[in-house]
């Protein structure tokens, strides 16, 4: 697989062989069952994928209830 590398990593690790990397670094982290910085919503520490999906719904909870909220207000 051809991929380009990018000049700007935003992972903090700077230190890492697969820094600005990104098939490397996407291979590394499916094999951990965990997520690239890059891609971690809200990334406090826990980059697993099943932290992922609980910030997920975490996110769309809070929009569907601020949504909800908005109406009310305007009604």
């Amino acid at each position: 697989m051809l991929c380009a590398n990018v000049k700007e990593c935003v992972c903090p690790k700077t230190t890492c062989v697969n820094h600005g990397k990104c098939c490397a670094c996407v291979i590394k982290h499916r094999e951990t069952d965990s997520l690239p910085f890059c891609l971690f919503l809200d990334n406090d520490g826990d980059k697993s994928v099943e932290n992922y999906y609980r910030k997920l719904k975490e996110r769309f909870e809070n929009d569907i209830h601020n949504k909800r909220e908005s109406v009310i207000k305007l009604s």
